[in-house]
């Protein structure tokens, strides 16, 4: 590998340096301890100096050097991994360099002549992998490291590394840290002892910063229940976020299925970086700060300062532009922000050059006054592209005439709804879709009441307005620390849909997408699924006791909001809650504004919520746990197990409360959510067990501490709700419960945001990712018992063989996805399905597995053998094997009986394994795994496995189309039920085109084994004595004998087919089927399996080789450590 050109003052500094070869200019040198006479001592403290001093000599232990004869200063220009590789370097050195250098007069023109050579090597050499990183050349010396030690595939991506301490028991042991795309590394040589570690981001089920007595700051790892330390950072936190975004990149890839499609950084895992992963942290957290699209991204941020109108002063902060949004966020996150759409800019000015000011004009006659801007000039012309604006003052004529034309269409619009549809497109069948909300069609407001509640209702809208009018109205408007005080006090009923679309953003998504829903709505409608199915049957149990849920117009509205959301998000579908949600969403929110609501609380505030697994809500059951830990000590002291409140909390968090408060308070709750996000939720059940303290510690079992919990709920009441009692579901204080203490709804969200509002959303998101991954290995690892549990009753290996066969075949599955975003394999892997069939494996990736595991060690025929093992176990051919499938056929390789082995071997000769296809014969072998993905002229001829066109195999004909067949489904599993052990005279007999296979297949198996020569001769005597068998039974039958030129054909055959090589049995049967065809077609001889079993029974040599034991724990062994080194092509 050639270096970037470092000046070396001393040739043999320490003697650490041996010459071997040398001219005028250059010199080529190995390192002591290395190569002929290393070794030693001199080897171990060369070595360990390397490591420690991460030196590229502990990996390149040749190097060439640069030198002119009137100077003492040398320059590395080449290092090499072995000799060859470096004589290389030396031999292009002669050949290009030589000649040319004695025409130069100079030393310094020598010098500088070899410099440029190597730097425009180095830059060829970059110019495709290496652009985007900081440090080229740098990162090229730890790649050649990480290459050389860790032995991954080439397609493994180095994203990063850093010096550090690994804790191997109770002792450091200094190395380096390897972060790549999918795997954690560390490499340490210290005296001879080296340490090696590999870890795969999947597997991974904490990752947290600790500190203790003994290590003031480290980051711990688990994995495979063991723990890893790594201290003495020099940048911990950076190491620690890098490792986060890269474990949570991999459980989003190769887990939730995301493909990065609208993040060019993360779209392929071979060209994943640091910057990139930076770059798509601080997006993600732009997203959720402001609750933008999901489309948007973070371009550019400008520290400024922003006139507040209302607090007459600027204050400091930032501007975030993404694609469509300008947003500003003061400098603690708390005091103000305020987001923009570049829709709404009419034009941005540059009023005064000396402040470095400019001004963004948005409709409605306001402005934001921007100053101290560092690159003002180049942020106003950014601004005036994305907005379509010129800066010429022609234009701001035409500009002022065109807001004019476009105020007198919102005028008119203003005036005649009905003529909206029109422009935004939506078709005659959206005339359907309701245009008010459930709660002003069922329960209008009086504006001639003036009782209490109403008066106060009244004061709160009051509020509101003057609100308005000081921070803005609609998606301009100012959020302060006034409007979460306004949100805890309680939203007005009038004002309460428009809050929520403006607090979550979806206000916004419905702005940029006109006319999509009721697209969606005409295209859902009529649609048979199995999530329209759940919808309708779970519709009248949605908030049954009010009024607007009575109707056909309630009902038909939700049913239209959730069919159309699961035709938007298919991978969501529908999910129990999701019906409840929507219910409440429909009462205050319009239609449409109900739909993008629903876009917003399962898409980006309720991320994974809504799925089979519902992950999402337990992630945030562990984080309510650690916040449990932290706020309520005491509780935590008196209650031994915190499970307890992760399963009473579930609806909690599900439904936001809804499922277990009075409507009438839920939506206060809805309210803070909107505003705070989980945030809000997390807080209150905080202030909840808070509340209940006392009681809580007092309690004896969870029975008792349920009841106490639900008696509280029901207690709550909000006294200020202007709804009438037949929508309210608070129980009506009587008489005789007048004493029965009630608990206001606005004073306990009061209390929570007071005693707990310290928690900060950031902190939040960082426990959500730490719990994320405990959870999906906790849910991975009760997916794997339930596996191995079903599977050990038909099989003989025990659990601990199941479990690191189980590994394996997960790994497996992975291994394919690692170095490609749209892997087939991928497609395969679905949690919703039963636990055998989560995990499957395709041909490719079986056959690599079973290479591993096959206990034929010399087999010279495994990727054919392993094809019809692949279609043999593939019970319903769809192309895929699950775990079950795969432990049966290793459980009869291995551990099964002499005629168990052979009825295997036997029935991978039949259809379906074996069909006779040209595909087998060995000019036309498969001499690798061919790619499902990739068209292939010779898989194209396995019409077994022929991909829909959608590239994914269903276990199915409906799956993932539409309705699934459940009976389907009931009558596979009556069928295997009812299926009956199949017994020897079961098998069909095997023709001569299979027995000639069979025989061929046996050499393989035998082939480089001890008793080699044996096994060949027991082969071909029981081949000769079948066919002489054969021939006799023909005769006994036949009248007369057959032609006499067919017996030479067939007695040549069996000798042939007996020779002592596979090479001669190939070329047998190719002579055969050419030269004798016609006369062994008139003859067509077959054998049954008893006859094969009794003639091999009497050949004790291949009896004791098939009853031989393999060491199937060496074989795993041998296994886990190969897997990683073999390349799947899929």
């Amino acid at each position: 590998m050639w270096l970037k050109p470092e000046e070396i003052l001393l040739k043999n500094a320490f003697k650490l340096w041996v010459t071997e070869k040398d001219n005028e200019y250059f010199v080529l040198q190995r390192r002591r301890g290395y190569g002929e006479g290393g070794g030693g001592l001199t080897g171990l403290l060369v070595g360990t100096l390397d490591t420690v001093l991460d030196s590229t000599s502990r990996v390149a232990p040749y190097r060439i050097l640069h030198h002119t004869p009137d100077s003492q200063v040398y320059w590395s220009i080449a290092c090499g991994v072995t000799k060859e590789e470096i004589f290389q370097h030396w031999d292009w050195l002669q050949q290009n360099i030589m000649r040319t250098l004695s025409v130069f007069d100079s030393s310094e023109d020598i010098t500088s002549f070899v410099q440029g050579k190597i730097r425009g090597l180095i830059a060829e050499e970059g110019k495709t992998s290496l652009v985007l990183e900081e440090d080229p050349e740098k990162f090229r010396e730890a790649y050649l490291r990480f290459e050389k030690w860790f032995e991954l595939p080439a397609e493994e991506k180095l994203v990063t590394y850093y010096s550090c301490s690994y804790w191997k028991g109770k002792v450091p042991c200094q190395g380096w840290l390897y972060l790549s795309t999918n795997f954690l590394c560390f490499y340490s040589y210290l005296l001879g002892s080296e340490v090696k570690l590999i870890i795969s981001w999947d597997e991974i089920w904490r990752l947290e910063k600790t500190s203790n007595v003994l290590l003031t700051e480290s980051i711990h790892v688990v994995a495979h229940g063991e723990d890893h330390y790594f201290s003495m950072l020099l940048h911990l936190n950076e190491t620690f976020t890098i490792m986060e975004q890269l474990a949570d990149y991999s459980i989003k890839r190769l887990f939730d299925k995301e493909s990065f499609e609208r993040e060019p950084a993360l779209a392929d895992p071979l060209q994943i970086t640091k910057r990139g992963l930076e770059a798509h942290a601080k997006s993600d957290q732009f997203r959720t700060f402001f609750r933008l699209p999901k489309e948007e991204n973070l371009l550019e941020v400008h520290e400024c300062f922003l006139w507040v109108p209302f607090s007459h002063f600027n204050t400091l902060g930032k501007i975030c532009l993404s694609e469509n949004y300008l947003c500003f966020a003061s400098q603690d996150g708390s005091q103000c922000h305020v987001i923009v759409p570049m829709r709404e800019v009419v034009n941005v000015e540059k009023p005064d050059a000396n402040t470095r000011a400019l001004t963004v004009c948005v409709r409605g006659k306001r402005a934001l006054r921007f100053s101290e801007v560092r690159e003002y000039q180049r942020l106003a012309n950014t601004m005036r592209s994305r907005c379509g604006i010129s800066a010429s003052p022609q234009h701001c004529a035409s500009s002022k005439a065109i807001r004019g034309e476009c105020q007198s269409l919102i005028n008119h619009f203003e005036d005649n709804p009905e003529d909206v549809t029109l422009m935004v497109g939506q078709k005659d069948s959206s005339k359907a879709v309701s245009t008010e909300a459930l709660m002003t069609v069922f329960h209008p407001q009086d504006g001639e009441n003036l009782d209490p509640k109403m008066l106060k209702e009244k004061m709160k809208e009051q509020s509101w307005n003057i609100h308005f009018s000081e921070y803005g109205r609609g998606t301009n408007m100012f959020f302060t620390r006034k409007t979460r005080d306004l949100i805890v006090r309680g939203v007005p009923e009038s004002l309460r849909g428009e809050l929520w679309m403006l607090f979550s953003g979806a206000v916004n998504d419905m702005a940029a997408h006109p006319g999509y829903y009721s697209e969606l709505v005409e295209q859902s409608l009529g649609t048979s699924t199995l999530a329209t199915d759940e919808i309708e049957r779970d519709l009248h149990r949605s908030l049954p006791e009010h009024p607007a849920f009575q109707s056909d117009t309630g009902i038909s509205a939700l049913r239209r909001v959730l069919t159309a959301y699961a035709s938007r998000n298919p991978k969501i579908g529908y999910c129990q809650a999701m019906n409840i949600l929507t219910s409440v969403l429909l009462l205050y929110a319009k239609e449409e504004e109900a739909f993008w609501l629903l876009v917003a609380i399962c898409e980006r505030m309720l991320p994974d919520y809504f799925n089979r697994r519902i992950i999402g809500a337990l992630v945030d059951q562990a984080v309510f746990e650690d916040l449990i830990r932290e706020n309520l000590p005491q509780l935590v002291e008196n209650m031994t197990d915190l499970n307890f409140f992760s399963s009473v909390s579930l609806s909690w968090f599900l439904t936001l409360f809804i499922s277990v408060l009075p409507i009438e308070c839920a939506v206060n709750v809805v309210d803070c959510f909107f505003y705070d996000g989980i945030k809000a939720i997390l807080q209150l059940g905080l202030a909840v067990l808070d509340y209940n303290m006392e009681a809580l510690i007092s309690c004896h079992d969870d029975a008792e501490a349920v009841t106490i919990l639900n008696k509280f709920f029901d207690s709550v009441t909000n006294k200020d709700s202007p709804l009438p009692p037949t929508v309210q579901q608070a129980p009506v204080a009587n008489n005789d419960k007048s004493s029965h203490v009630t608990v206001d709804i606005s004073e306990l969200i009061r209390e929570a945001y007071e005693k707990y509002g310290s928690i900060r959303s950031e902190e939040v998101e960082s426990s959500r990712k730490r719990n994320k991954l405990f959870v999906i290995q906790t849910l991975e690892d009760t997916t794997k018992q339930n596996v191995i549990r079903v599977v050990s009753q038909e099989v003989r290996f025990s659990a601990s063989q199941l479990d690191e066969l189980y590994n394996l075949f997960k790994r497996q599955h992975f291994l394919s996805c690692y170095w490609t975003m749209k892997s087939p394999a991928l497609l395969h892997h679905d949690p919703s399905l039963a636990y055998l069939e989560q995990y499957q494996l395709g041909f490719q990736q079986f056959g690599v597995l079973f290479s591993l595991l096959e206990p034929w060690e010399f087999c010279t025929n495994k990727s054919t053998l392993s094809l019809w093992i692949f279609r043999l176990i593939d019970e319903n051919q769809d192309g895929l094997v699950n775990f079950k499938e795969f432990c049966c056929a290793l459980d009869t390789l291995y551990g099964g009986s002499f005629t168990n082995k052979l009825k295997f071997l036997f029935k991978l000769h039949l259809p379906p394994a074996f069909t006779g296809s040209p595909l087998h014969l060995k000019d036309q072998r498969l001499p690798h795994f061919i790619p499902v993905a990739e068209d292939s002229s010779l898989f194209s001829k396995l019409t077994e496995f022929d991909l829909p066109e959608d590239g994914v195999i269903r276990k199915s004909p409906e799956r993932g189309r539409g309705k699934v067949d459940l009976q389907a489904y009931l009558k596979q599993w009556q069928n295997e039920i009812l299926k009956k052990e199949e017994t020897i005279k079961d098998l069909p007999r095997i023709n001569q085109t299979q027995f000639i296979q069979f025989s061929k297949t046996l050499y393989s198996i035998f082939h480089g084994d001890a008793e080699e020569e044996s096994l060949y001769r027991a082969v071909a005597h029981v081949t000769s004595l079948l066919l002489r068998m054969e021939e006799v039974g023909r005769r006994l039958q036949e009248p007369c004998s057959p032609p006499a030129s067919s017996k030479p054909s067939v007695e040549e055959a069996s000798t042939d087919e007996a020779s002592g090589t596979p090479e001669s049995s190939d070329t047998s049967s190719s002579h055969t089927s050419q030269d004798s065809g016609p006369e062994l077609s008139e003859m067509e001889w077959s054998f049954s399996f008893e006859q094969i079993l009794a003639s091999l029974l009497n050949e004790p040599t291949i009896v004791s080789f098939f009853e031989r034991p393999v060491n199937f724990q060496t074989k795993v062994a041998h296994a886990q450590v190969a897997q990683l080194k073999i390349k799947t092509n899929k």
